[in-house]
Parts: C-alpha cells; sequence; structure tokens
C-alpha cells in the first residue's frame, strides 16, 4: 500500500485538478488506485454509492479511478452556513452545525475519523492519491491540523507541492511555503509541481534551476494553462463559456451568497446553444428566456438577499413577459410560499416568506435526506437522473402537478399550471442528455442540440492523464506510487 499526497501553496493552486490527472494516469499503468481527502469545505457535494454525502471534486476524482464514489473518499465536509459557521459531515452524515473556534477543537474527534477512512481504503487499494486542503504554510491553522502536514505526518506519505505560476509569484510561493514548514514536514516534500504555464519553457528554466539549487527539492514538471478544459470546480464559481452558436437561449443565476451545487450549471455553461450568466450583488439583471434559482445552503437568509437585489420584482417582470423559471432543491423551496426553520438549523430559527409562486410549504428538518435517484420529467416523459441533498420536507397543493416522477414511485417538485415555473429537488438533472434537451426547448430554445456531459468530463480526464505523461517526471511517479 502506498499513499500519496498533493498539497498546494494556495487554494486554487490546481490540487483537485492534479489528483484527478494521478488517478487515471495511475490506472493506466494497471494499478487500482483510490482518491481521498481528508477535510474538504465546500457547498458542492455529491451523492455517494453508499448513501452519504462527499465533495464533489472528490466523485469526479472518483471517476478518474473508475470507482463509484464513497463516504471515504471524504470522511469530513464542512459545509459553510455563515460566515463563521458550518455544518460538520462525518463519513457522510451530517452531525452539527458549530463556529470556527469550536470546529478548531473539535478536529481531534475527526481526524480519528479522517484515519479510520484511510486505513480501510489502504487495506483495500495499492495507490491512495490524497488531496490536501488550501495551503500547509497558515499558521493560524497548524494546531490539529487534519487536512494537510498533520495528515501527512500522521500516515507518514510523502507529499507532492503544486503552485500556480498564473498567478505570480510562483517562486515565492514555493520557497515562502516550504520555509514555513518544520523539518519533519519539509523532508516530506519530494518536488515541486508548476501549474498553468504559458509560454517558452526556455524561459522559465533558469528560475527552475535557481529553485532546485535553492530548496534542494527537484521540479517534477511543469503543467501548461489549457484552455478549453472543464472539471467540476470544487467551491469557486467557474464562468468560462464554450464556443456558442449564433442563436442561443439566455439563462440567468442569481449569485445567492450561500449557493450551493452550482456544479448543476457546468453543462449549460458548456453548451454551444447556452449562454448563461451569474449575477451578483449590484449587478443588472439582464433580459432572460429563463431565470434559475440554485440550490443554497441557507435559504431563509438568501431569500431576504434576493429581495434586497430586486430578484422578487425582475422575476415578477420576467414571468408577465413569457420567461421561464426554474428552482433547484433551494431554489424550489424558495418558489412556495413560506420556509420554516424551527429547530435553526440554516441560522436563527423562525419562518420566511417565500417568492409565493407555488402553492406549498417547507419545513428543515434535522435528517437530511440524501438519494441517488432516477426517473422521467414530467416534461415530454425525459429520462433523467440525479441526486437529492436537503433537509426540507415540502408539502401543499403545488405538488399535485408534479416536475418528475421517480423510479422508486415517488413524485418530486412541481409546475405551475400555465407551464412557466418548474421546481425540482434534484440536482444534476442537467447532465442527463435527454432532461437537458427537453427543459432547453421548454424554455424556448429550438433545434436543442443534445451535449454528452459525460463524455466531455471523461474526455477531459484523460487529457488530463496525457499531461501527466508528457510533462511530470513519470520516473518519480512511479517510484513514489510505489509501481
Amino acid at each position: 500500500m502506498t499513499t500519496v499526497m498533493v498539497q498546494g501553496t494556495t487554494s486554487d493552486a490546481g490540487k483537485s485538478t492534479l489528483v484527478t490527472a494521478l488517478c487515471r494516469w495511475v490506472r493506466r499503468q494497471g494499478v487500482s488506485v483510490v482518491p481521498f481527502k481528508p477535510q474538504n469545505m465546500a457547498l458542492n457535494s455529491a451523492v455517494t454509492a453508499d448513501g452519504g454525502e462527499i465533495g464533489r471534486a472528490q466523485a469526479v476524482q472518483a471517476q478518474a479511478a473508475g470507482l463509484e464514489p464513497h463516504t471515504d473518499m471524504n470522511p469530513v465536509l464542512l459545509k459553510p452556513n455563515s460566515d463563521t459557521g458550518a455544518q460538520v459531515i462525518i463519513h457522510g452524515r451530517a452531525v452539527t452545525t458549530m463556529n470556527a473556534v469550536a470546529y478548531h477543537d473539535y478536529k481531534a474527534i475527526a481526524m480519528q475519523a479522517v484515519l479510520a477512512s484511510h486505513a480501510r481504503l489502504s487495506a483495500a487499494y495499492p495507490v491512495v492519491m490524497v488531496e490536501g486542503a488550501g495551503s500547509p504554510a497558515e499558521i493560524n491553522l497548524r494546531a490539529g491540523d487534519i487536512a494537510n502536514m498533520g495528515f501527512a505526518e500522521a500516515v507518514d506519505c510523502p507529499v507532492l507541492l503544486i503552485a500556480d505560476i498564473n498567478r505570480g509569484g510562483v517562486f515565492a510561493h514555493l520557497v515562502g511555503t516550504l520555509e514555513l514548514l518544520s523539518p519533519s514536514e519539509q523532508a516530506r516534500v519530494k518536488g515541486f509541481i508548476i501549474n498553468r504555464f504559458r509560454g517558452d519553457i526556455a524561459l522559465l528554466q533558469p528560475g527552475l534551476d535557481w529553485l532546485e539549487a535553492r530548496t534542494g527539492k527537484p521540479v517534477i514538471g511543469v503543467l501548461p494553462y489549457v484552455m478549453d478544459l472543464h472539471l467540476e470546480a470544487e467551491d469557486g464559481l467557474d464562468q468560462r463559456q464554450a464556443d456558442k452558436a449564433e442563436q442561443v437561449l439566455k439563462v440567468v443565476v442569481p449569485v445567492l451568497p450561500r449557493i450551493s451545487n452550482h456544479t448543476d450549471f457546468d453543462p449549460l455553461r458548456l453548451h454551444p446553444q447556452v449562454d448563461l450568466q451569474f449575477i451578483g450583488p449590484g449587478q443588472t439583471i439582464p433580459p432572460a428566456d429563463l431565470i434559475i434559482l440554485p440550490g443554497s445552503k441557507s435559504v431563509r437568509s438568501d431569500l431576504a438577499y434576493l429581495r434586497a437585489n430586486g430578484w422578487d420584482t425582475a422575476i415578477q417582470r420576467h414571468l408577465r413577459y413569457g420567461g421561464k423559471l426554474l428552482g433547484i432543491c433551494g431554489g424550489l423551496q424558495m418558489l412556495g410560499q413560506h420556509v420554516h426553520d424551527p429547530l435553526g438549523l440554516e441560522g436563527a430559527a423562525g419562518s420566511s416568506a417565500g417568492l409565493g409562486l407555488l402553492a406549498f410549504e417547507t419545513t428543515l428538518e434535522h435528517e437530511k435526506q440524501l438519494r441517488n435517484v432516477r426517473g422521467r420529467l414530467a416534461l415530454e416523459e425525459a429520462e433523467v437522473s440525479g441526486y437529492e441533498i436537503h433537509a426540507g420536507v415540502t408539502s401543499g397543493p403545488a405538488l399535485e402537478h408534479a416536475a418528475v416522477h421517480l423510479e422508486d414511485g415517488r413524485c418530486d417538485g412541481a409546475q405551475s399550471l400555465d407551464g412557466q415555473i418548474f421546481g425540482t429537488y434534484l440536482h444534476g438533472l442537467f447532465e442527463s442528455p435527454q432532461a437537458s434537451s427537453a427543459l432547453l426547448r421548454w424554455a424556448g430554445l429550438q433545434d436543442v442540440q443534445t451535449v454528452d456531459y459525460h463524455g466531455l468530463r471523461e474526455r477531459d480526464i484523460e487529457r488530463l492523464a496525457d499531461l501527466v505523461e508528457r510533462h511530470l517526471d513519470t520516473g518519480l511517479l512511479r517510484e513514489l506510487c510505489g509501481i
């Protein structure tokens, strides 16, 4: 059994992408490999085969490894619901909500869950490919660390350190990070990887030579900047667009303060006939064919945000002019008459008025619903698959006009009688080609092109493995992985 860990000098240095690439590259060598992230802080999550919840990035890494997602791949998931607090998910199940100070004291307990998951994976797979979180040099978080060097020291594994040259200051990032580590942690770093390089590598070579001489660590390789690579972001919104057709459907999505699972919109960003815009605070809400209310980790506070930013008025105007409105999960709950949180699960206990567009109410309950589901949209009876992650229980007469009929006999969501509003709890519905095409036709797009989102993701995973083969020291990688 071999464990190899990727850490980054900063957030968004490329850790998730590199672990995805290495999982596929190791698999190409004919060796079984499993992804692992001890602790993840993200509002993008996936439902696992064992009925739990993990970070979305680990689900993509599982695909790269040829595995079904499992809760052991991300034993600790933190889902922020305020600037200082988060829901704590252990082994796929929400156990509590606590502020940052309380969680700092809780990390010793969380570490036991991390080590238990790692032990199970190590017993089942010859290579465990680990992704760190943020930076190992965040001094204020070093005590009791379970996400970076604290984990690496506990399991005695080598570390690869990746930095993003596109940000600037790459040599300062690498040398500074190394300097802030303890001697034993410095010894764990087996080499550097520079990410997102553009230009002539010959111009970079003097810097690489200096870096190796200064630190005594090898540069394992320099990965190029890839413009058209589209993998699901761990947390930050990715607003890159694919090349668009001349006639497109205009879609707008409000950037809620606690927006969750915005990876729902990745297939739309990549669709050549869709112009999708995320609209943030203070931005003008443009005319659109379709408005989508996304998932939310704090529905009542995000409802207040919508009203404060004029979305309630804009939505009413949009509907008067014949536009279509789609609500997903928290967005579905917002469409109703009230959202009740009697237990204070997402903030202060209480109730908030919804947008009042569909006749139902939602009550948040302690037990979260976690399911992978299949079924058919009421629109065109199109096949759909997706996943549910929500604490809300919704009831009311509008649900009699369901949006989705599930294979297990349940009905999901609701539609307005005039056909302008569609709400569902299903995340990932645009990943199903039939469902995506049906929804785009409903929203007004003619002659819809079918896009295979899973095929595009598989293509990009293969491209990442090709980059590893061409640009990294595969001899050293084989040695580290025990291949």
